[in-house]
């Protein structure tokens, strides 16, 4: 289960975390990453490791060269350029046989909107190429209202499997506001249709046990969740003007690591604003509440290799695998991407 998936687009920072003039290391499918904002406000993402003698770029600074944003390595003061590229080396004296520009980091490409920084990985290490489209998230352009972000000790496969599964909630969210026990068990009958890279549960009306969305917005409201690869799933809650758009994105960063960012946007939802004090910690406790299930599944885990996935509650995992499968059958054969997910109506309890 747990290959990668390469030459995609993977979430790496929220803007709001760039500074300009400031750099960090984040780990990005097993690699250190350094990401950064330079001070004309680009931000850019380079291979974490100096090609001279492996020290963070990331632990240096900001300097200008030739005009230009460069990283200065904090070892030798080697300076490299938002394209990889060695721009100086101030150890060399005229006349010696080296090069600067020759030298290279890898660097990422990267895209910035709604209020996100995305990196794309390409499978090929030199990559220079222009990468597919950035993913289309159907998220606002405006910075989000709230940015939540964990670790999890799970490979990128075990997370998405618990992100798309619909039948913890009531056992793992039972918060009163949410979805307490009292609001019980009932038939949830959801129509399911394949989009680019995924699929999406089709918008619908909640469930009459998710009680915060009607506390939220009333009774006319409807809700569409999405799940798009490598793994980005999020759902638009709407009612008349009020919109409340949940973005959840899963980034590997080893084998066992994955880091999980929640965005939330609103909009005309003015409840939200004036109860965002308590939604910030109610936040970071619903992804906690996830954190301590994958820690307690990585006890099972260490005596059995496999888990037991039935029908309908599990097709969504299913599909995920499925996905994947054809991902990367069409990058072997060189060809489009062809999604086998079809219409269908699935049904369980919860």
């Amino acid at each position: 289960m747990s290959e990668l998936l390469r030459d995609a687009w993977y979430f790496a920072a929220a803007s709001a975390e760039l500074k300009p003039g400031q750099q960090f290391r984040r780990f990005i499918l097993g690699e250190p990453v350094m990401l950064a904002r330079g001070r004309d406000g680009r931000a850019f993402a380079l291979r974490d490791v100096c090609p001279h003698r492996a020290a963070p770029l990331s632990a240096g600074r900001q300097v200008e060269t030739d005009g230009a944003v460069t990283i200065e390595c904090p070892y030798h003061g080697w300076r490299y350029g938002p394209d990889g590229a060695c721009k100086f080396i101030p150890s060399l004296i005229e006349g010696q046989p080296y090069e600067a520009g020759r030298i290279r980091t890898r660097a990422y490409q990267t895209h910035e909107a709604h209020g996100l920084v995305f990196v794309y990985v390409s499978a090929d290490p030199r990559f220079e190429g222009a990468p597919p489209a950035p993913p289309v998230l159907d998220a606002p352009e405006t910075a989000p209202n709230i940015v939540t972000t964990r670790i999890f000790a799970s490979d990128m496969d075990n997370a998405v499997v618990g992100l798309i599964d619909p039948a913890h909630v009531p056992y793992v969210h039972s918060q009163w506001w949410w979805r307490p026990p009292s609001a019980g068990r009932k038939l949830k009958e959801k129509r399911f249709e394949p989009r680019e890279l995924g699929w999406a549960m089709a918008r619908h009306a909640p469930a009459a046990n998710s009680l915060a969305y009607r506390w939220l917005f009333g009774s006319d409201v409807t809700t569409e969740i999405v799940f798009k690869l490598p793994g980005y799933r999020w759902e638009v809650v709407e009612s008349g003007a009020k919109r409340l758009y949940t973005l959840t994105c899963l980034t590997p960063e080893h084998e066992g690591s994955t880091r999980i960012t929640q965005v939330t946007y609103w909009k005309n939802a003015w409840i939200m604003d004036a109860l965002k004090p308590w939604l910030v910690p109610a936040a970071r406790d619903f992804l906690d509440q996830d954190g301590r299930m994958v820690d307690l599944q990585n006890e099972g885990l260490k005596y059995t290799p496999s888990m037991l996935w039935i029908d309908d509650i599990d097709v969504q995992a299913k599909w995920y695998l499925t996905l994947k499968r054809e991902w990367t059958k069409a990058k072997a054969e060189s060809r489009a991407f062809v999604n086998p997910i079809q219409p269908t109506t699935l049904k369980w309890m919860s």
